[in-house]
């Protein structure tokens, strides 16, 4: 039958190569290339400030509107990360999807942004569960923003005004 299991005298495939040749830390860096282009497991020189700077610009710009408290909780949040970043204990795929999450968050890709946090935290919970809650109210703060704040245009949310057809203190 097509489902029996492989001949257990058989050895197992081989699903990769050999590793590569080269003294350890040696690979190549392209230059140029965005940091997008990089694999998760790549050391990608994805920078603190690269992801911290538009995350801090964000915070700044929902102060306007979201409670101070709750302002001052992410900012402490995000101070844990670029500590955790500074320190060295973020490892390469952690510091990948955070600068995806942010240039999602820069395009207004909510769900995205949303998506790439809850990866985050199923598959990194020990790296990231002091500061994503921070990062998560961020998002959704940001989110919840008028359109005008958020997109670099000068409307904001439309203001409607409650239409009467008559004369105020005479019958309709």
């Amino acid at each position: 039958p097509p489902s029996a299991p492989a001949d257990p005298a058989a050895p197992p495939p081989r699903a990769l190569g050999p590793p590569p040749q080269g003294p350890v830390g040696a690979a190549p860096r392209a230059e140029g290339r965005p940091s997008a282009a990089c694999s998760e497991q790549e050391e990608c020189s994805v920078s603190a400030d690269t992801v911290l700077a538009p995350l801090r610009a964000a915070l700044d710009t929902c102060r306007a509107t979201v409670q101070k408290q709750v302002c001052n909780d992410i900012g402490r949040r995000l101070t844990v990360l670029e500590d955790a970043w500074a320190q060295g204990k973020l490892s390469a795929p952690v510091r990948k999807r955070m600068s995806l999450l942010v240039q999602e968050l820069q395009q207004q890709h909510w769900d995205a942004a949303d998506e790439i946090h809850r990866s985050l935290m199923v598959d990194h919970v020990n790296e990231v569960s002091q500061w994503m809650v921070g990062v998560k109210r961020l998002i959704a703060e940001t989110r919840d923003l008028p359109t005008g704040e958020t997109d670099g245009s000068a409307d904001s949310e439309p203001i409607t005004e409650p239409t009467t057809e008559s004369e105020p203190g005479q019958e309709p």
